[in-house]
Formats: C-alpha cells, structure tokens, sequence
C-alpha cells in the first residue's frame, strides 16, 4: 500500500520523516488558527498530538475552523477534530481535552510529554498561563498572536515575540508577560495588517446564544479562514522546519 506521506519523505527525507512519526505535538486552542495548524501536523504524519480546547461547535465557527460543518454543530470541538484527524491517519496517537488550559488546569494535560507545544488560545490570561508553564518545563513553544480583523494572508510574519509589532494582542502578551516577570523568548506567528475604515462592520451585527456573547462579555471580531488557516499552517511548518533542522532533512532550512 502506497505510504499517505512518501510525498513529504521527498523533501524532509527519511531520518526526519521517521522523527516526525516519533513527535508528539500539543495544540492547546482548536479554532481557526489551532484546528488548521492539528490538521496539517497530521497530514505531515506526526505521529502523536493532543488537543485542548473547551468549546462547542456553533454555526459561527464554519466559515474558518476545519472541524466546524453543519453536521458537528452542537459538539465538542475536540471531539469533532479528533475523529477528523484519525480519518486522515487511523494510525495516529490523538489525545484530546475539552477543557480550558490554565494554571490550575495545567497538570491534567502531562505537557511534560510533549515534543512541541503550539499556543492558539485567545484568552489572555490562559495564554500567558501556557507560555509560563511551557518555559518552566523547558519545551519548545510556537505561538499564535491575533488573527481576528484581517483579511491578508501574505502579511504574516514570525518573529520573536518581543519583536512583533503591530499586533494588538502581541502588545497584550508582552504586558503580560512584563508583568508576570517573564523575559524568555519564543516564536510568535502574528499579522500587522489593519483592515481599512472602510472594510469594518457595525459592533455586533449578530448575537451567537450558545457562546454567551448576548452576555456583552465577549468581544466580537471578524474573522476570515484565509488568515487563520495561514497562521495554522505557518505554526505547523514552523514544528516540522525545526525537527528536520535536527534531524538532517534535505530542504528543511
């Protein structure tokens, strides 16, 4: 039977190959950024993931997360992307969660285990929780600034996250972490882009019951899956650069 992955042995090679199979991955936040960033580790064949995010699905989910179709509205988001990606790879490890990560959370998830470990929380403060429990354990973080109010995806950039800019959330976590006492450093994924004037809905066009937005509690933003799916993409390009980087992949710098 033809090997679902030989396409990328091509440019990886078979040393990095088989040290991707050996990976374990965790993707901590499965929605537009995260559940796209799940989806192409599996189809470049790691071999281990888990997946952490509390959420349901809801309608407004489709138009940018893999996992969200009419027919897993009401789900658990985990759930609904753990059977997708062993559909994908039936011989892949998929642990997955739903609950949210935070400092009191922490211990339930094993991050010890982890190989990686891909922030896509939009909470701040679970995020700046992750970043602090990742750095005491030692393991290496790729994270997901903000993708919500864009449209361009040839924007992105990465950079360490103390020299991003223009990024309202990246401004954010860097206060953050300010605050908490934090001067590591780690690869953000993140987009200056500004939509224009012009392009920027009335607040709240819509209200969304079963995610609690009626409440006034949650900001909405505009989201396009063209620039989420990216920042995903971008995350697990970023995994998989750095394991042939280790291993002596052919094409991998």
């Amino acid at each position: 039977m033809e090997n679902p992955f030989d396409r990328l042995k091509l440019i990886t090679g078979f040393e990095a190959a088989a040290a991707i199979e050996r990976s374990h991955v965790f993707v901590v936040g499965v929605g537009g950024v995260g559940s796209w960033c799940a989806e192409a580790l599996v189809r470049s064949g790691i071999g281990s993931i888990t997946i952490i995010d509390p959420d349901i699905v809801c309608a407004s989910n489709i138009n940018r997360q893999v996992q969200a179709l009419s027919s897993s509205i009401g789900r658990l988001k985990t759930d609904a992307l753990r059977e997708r990606l062993l559909d994908i790879n039936p011989s892949c490890r998929v642990l997955s969660f739903s609950s949210a990560f935070s400092k009191e959370t922490s211990d339930t998830f094993n991050i010890s285990g982890a190989d990686y470990i891909i922030d896509a929380i939009d909470t701040l403060s679970q995020k700046l929780d992750l970043i602090e429990t990742v750095f005491s354990g030692g393991k290496p973080l790729f994270s997901s600034m903000g993708m919500a109010q864009k449209l361009d995806p040839t924007l992105i950039r990465t950079a360490d996250i103390w020299d991003t800019e223009g990024c309202p959330l990246a401004a954010l976590v860097r206060q953050g972490l300010r605050k908490r006492n934090f001067n590591g450093h780690f690869t953000a994924v993140y987009s200056p882009e500004k939509i224009p004037l012009t392009l920027r809905p009335c607040e709240n066009p819509f209200q969304d019951t079963s995610r609690g937005w009626e409440s006034g509690k949650k900001q909405i933003n505009g989201s396009a899956v063209m620039v989420t799916a990216a920042a995903g993409m971008i995350l697990a390009s970023l995994v998989i650069k750095d394991i042939c980087a280790t291993f002596g992949g052919q094409h991998c710098e």
